[in-house]
């Protein structure tokens, strides 16, 4: 043993105590990593040791030195994730490959977003092979194409190997390492490019289902959640390193800065599919302010990504993602508390998206340990989260395809009733006008001064009448009246008094000829004319006296004035078998009224048989 005396010098007192220091180690780091015949992976996370050196002081010469002091620590619990850190992280596992037939093996770190990964591997001679790795270096420096950084080890059967890896990155600090042999690790990453090319699969399908749907229904809400599933899809392509594989291998600036401004373009998608499908305007005017604001806060930081350095902007957006999906869930709360029942399936998608982000950002900041459960949560929260909401977005059409029937069903029953309701207006005003007509008819055919028929319909109806009484084998009596010196009274008493005068004898006329169903028009002036049907010539010389004494037995009075009016009257029959028109029986009647006049008036005068 080493004297610690006056003498001794100071650095090997410093030596002793920082080897006391690290004396508590476990059996299995200090016999390193076993090989054995027939493995074909090993986790290295339960042997490594690890040093922080948070002020990037160390070079290689001081870690190697670290390595043989036994100056590092075993992992915290054997948790390989650290959270966002700043400085270098190194790693140091001794690797013994019992083995004979599998001499290289593939070193990979199972995290796709560390800048940059340096494997330094020292062999028992004293020389050391260096690889690097990680995105802030060409894709092309990978031994295997592949999205993981991975690097191939040559590990001489036997013999103990150190591997000093040296980790440095704004992105969150997880170092899973893993050896595979080539066979194994071939295996593993066809898995798992299968996996990730079915979770893939599903939101392509979903992609163009949804598009043919917004290409046909042109609803708002398809077109949100085809930016949603767009840009979601390239969040997890930046997170699982096939960004980087396939967009962007030559650039570390995008493999950096695309993780946080992925992010906040699925949130403002995420945001604004949430607000058209859950109708916030009209239903929760709140929560449409919250989730707007929200959707400022995320388009300017998405912005703001742009120039912020990545140990800033990536724990902020990741941070914010389960901020902008409780506000999407708070608002489907109160939406379908409000009766929107669309809103349900809403509310189980997102439930599903939240657990499985919560899950990955936890194991971000180094709070889960990585596991498949933990490392792929996004992929399956983020799958059951699509899926429920192209179900929920069929729903919602079905239930507004449901709506717009009961709406048209109803606007249908309105249009009927209205429809109804004008007819009936339309056949009443019908009525009205048809009676309004009949009126108009029948004053058209009135005389306006003494309510008589006037002479063109008298025209009319009496030759239906002369051909009903041909056809009936029945004379058809005619007379023709003229008040006498009618001219006189105007003269004398003025034209009221004579109006009143053609009145009064327009009603004795009438009610004389009530019993004879007969036609009575004023004919003109101070003229009437009559048609009786069935009245041979003595009858019809009855009827003309008995309308004789009607008018000038009694005065007319029209006022203090008393007026004996007496009328002239011409009988003309016109027999059955006769042939006479209309205007000859009317001529014949005429000469018989002026052969009155002519016997000195006030008399009846029978036309002669032609």
């Amino acid at each position: 043993m080493t004297r610690i005396d006056g003498a001794t010098p100071w650095w090997r007192c410093w030596l002793l105590l920082v080897c006391l220091w690290a004396l508590p180690a476990t059996a299995a780091e200090r016999a390193g990593v076993q090989l054995a015949p027939g493995t074909d992976s090993v986790s290295l996370s339960p042997y490594l040791r690890y040093h922080h050196d948070a002020g990037d002081g160390d070079d290689l010469a001081a870690a190697w030195q670290r390595v043989d002091l036994r100056g590092m620590r075993p992992l915290p619990d054997g948790n390989d994730a650290f959270g966002f850190q700043r400085g270098t992280f190194w790693f140091h596992a001794r690797v013994i490959n019992r083995d004979p037939r599998e001499p290289r093996w593939m070193l990979v770190q199972e995290y796709p977003l560390s800048d940059e990964v340096d494997v330094h591997v020292r062999y028992a001679d004293g020389h050391v092979v260096h690889h690097a790795g990680g995105d802030h270096r060409p894709f092309a420096s990978r031994s295997v194409r592949y999205r993981h950084p991975n690097f191939s080890l040559d590990l001489p059967p036997g013999e103990s190997v150190d591997v000093l890896v040296r980790v440095r990155s704004q992105s969150s600090m997880q170092v899973p390492l893993q050896l595979y042999t080539p066979k194994a690790f071939t295996e593993v990453s066809r898995d798992a490019q299968l996996a990730i090319g079915l979770y893939y699969g599903i939101m392509l399908a979903l992609f163009f289902y949804n598009l043919v749907l917004w290409l046909s229904l042109r609803d708002a809400s398809y077109f949100w959640y085809l930016c949603h599933v767009t840009a979601f899809g390239l969040v997890l392509f930046t997170l699982n390193g096939l960004g980087f594989e396939y967009l962007w291998p030559g650039s570390s600036w995008m493999a950096d800065h695309m993780v946080p401004i992925s992010i906040c373009l699925a949130l403002v998608a995420m945001l604004q599919f949430s607000r058209t499908f859950l109708e916030l305007p009209r239903r929760w005017p709140r929560g449409n302010l919250l989730l707007l604001a929200l959707m400022g806060f995320f388009v300017l930081f998405g912005v703001a990504s742009v120039w912020l350095p990545l140990r800033i902007s990536t724990p902020v957006a990741s941070r914010a993602v389960l901020l902008g999906v409780v506000g999407i869930v708070i608002a489907t709360v109160v939406v379908l508390r409000r009766g929107y029942a669309p809103a349900r399936l809403l509310l189980l998608a997102w439930s599903m998206f939240l657990l499985g982000t919560a899950v990955f950002t936890l194991l971000a900041f180094g709070v889960l340990p990585k596991n498949f459960a933990t490392e792929y949560g996004v992929q399956i929260g983020s799958a059951l989260e699509m899926l429920l909401l192209s179900i929920a977005l069929g729903h919602r059409y079905a239930a507004l395809r449901n709506e717009n029937q009961r709406i048209t069903a109803e606007a249908n029953q309105k249009l009927e009733r209205k429809v109804a309701q004008r007819t009936q207006e339309v056949r009443s005003t019908l009525l009205q006008l048809e009676e309004a007509h009949a009126r108009l008819r029948d004053s058209s055919r009135r005389d306006g001064l003494t309510g008589l028929y006037n002479r063109a319909w008298f025209h009319e109806a009496f030759r239906d009448l002369a051909r009903q009484a041909r056809d009936d084998g029945a004379p058809l009596a005619v007379l023709m009246i003229d008040l006498d010196h009618f001219k006189s009274i105007n003269d004398r008493y003025g034209h009221l008094v004579g109006d009143d005068c053609l009145r009064w004898a327009a009603r004795r006329i009438g009610r004389t000829l009530r019993p004879h169903d007969a036609l009575l028009a004023r004919f003109g002036g101070e003229e009437f004319i009559v048609a009786i049907p069935g009245r041979d010539m003595a009858e019809a010389g009855r009827i003309g006296e008995a309308i004789r004494h009607a008018l000038g037995d009694e005065p007319c009075l029209s006022g203090d004035v008393r007026i004996r009016v007496t009328a002239s009257i011409g009988v003309h029959v016109i027999e059955a078998c006769a042939a006479d028109s209309v205007d000859a029986a009317l001529c014949i009647a005429d000469r018989a009224l002026y052969a009155a006049k002519a016997n000195g008036r006030d008399c009846v005068e029978l036309a002669e048989s032609p």
